[in-house]
């Protein structure tokens, strides 16, 4: 069987499971076993492909039509340009959130010495990237989840990170500690909206990163409350949201007395940001 036969099977497969994007899926999987660049498939299409990767390629393939995101399969994905170890432990970073982690190695660069905390870690993602890409003279990442955590500091250790990692729930780490720039993705979606997510969301990201309580906003109430003790003078805190909370995370960081909060769109058009400070913009 030819690699070029073997893709045509993949995609099948694939879409005889309904897996939306099931060519590039099919392709990237491919790709993935054989070690193979995209360029390189390319080329050598019309190769005879290796029995155990035609094996390892089936098993990858029915992983993938049982829902199983691709990210798992493949046990990385790429971030601001970094590569990133993935698993169950924690939830997967999505292209989204790279606008927040955009935004925050900008604001690293307008002066020295700043300091980030990173709240509800997961993977790391955001914290690497301002450690690697960013300028601060510290970042610190906490979360609640033990086996979250030990996923971020993997990624630390493959990307170079220098991050100081703690343990424990939103700021309880770091009390008494305050720092220029607080970001956070944390659990959004409405309890009762989680049944409805798709397969590989709901059944493969961890619940504690996904369940945002009954309206989807516990999480922002209590950092709205409680950022203000933990920011230095013109700190701001940067937040991803879900498309149709933009109006209620503003309102609960203004009531909390910051005085510039900005909603900031993704690269669809859609609500995903919102940033807070006391008075500089950001």
């Amino acid at each position: 069987m030819t690699l070029q036969e073997a893709l045509k099977k993949g995609r099948s497969e694939l879409r005889f499971h309904e897996i939306e994007e099931y060519e590039l899926d099919s392709r990237l999987l491919l790709e993935h076993v054989t070690g193979l660049s995209h360029g390189q498939l390319l080329l050598r299409m019309h190769d005879e492909i290796a029995p155990a990767d035609w094996r390892r390629f089936q098993k990858a393939v029915a992983r993938r039509a049982a829902r199983e995101p691709l990210q798992h399969i493949m046990g990385s994905v790429d971030f601001m340009g970094l590569s990133l170890k993935c698993d169950a432990r924690a939830l997967i970073p999505r292209q989204e959130t790279e606008l927040l982690a955009e935004r925050a190695v900008k604001l690293s660069r307008k002066r020295e010495g700043q300091t980030a905390l990173d709240l509800c870690t997961g993977s790391g993602c955001i914290a690497a990237a301002m450690a690697v890409l960013g300028r601060f003279e510290s970042v610190t990442a906490t979360d609640l989840s033990a086996e979250a955590l030990s996923l971020a500091k993997e990624n630390f250790a493959l990307t170079g990170a220098r991050v100081e990692t703690l343990l424990g729930d939103l700021f309880l780490p770091v009390a008494g500690r305050r720092f220029d720039i607080i970001t956070a993705n944390p659990p959004y979606i409405a309890r009762a909206e989680l049944d409805g997510l798709m397969p590989e969301v709901r059944d493969h990201d961890p619940m504690m990163a996904l369940d945002g309580g009954s309206d989807g906003l516990d999480f922002y109430r209590r950092i709205a409350a409680e950022a203000p003790r933990h920011l230095r003078p013109d700190g701001c805190v940067l937040t991803e949201i879900g498309d149709r909370q933009a109006a209620a995370v503003s309102g609960l960081f203004a009531d909390a007395g910051f005085a510039n909060v900005r909603v900031w769109k993704d690269y669809s058009g859609r609500d995903r940001i919102v940033t807070a400070a006391g008075g500089n913009d950001v």
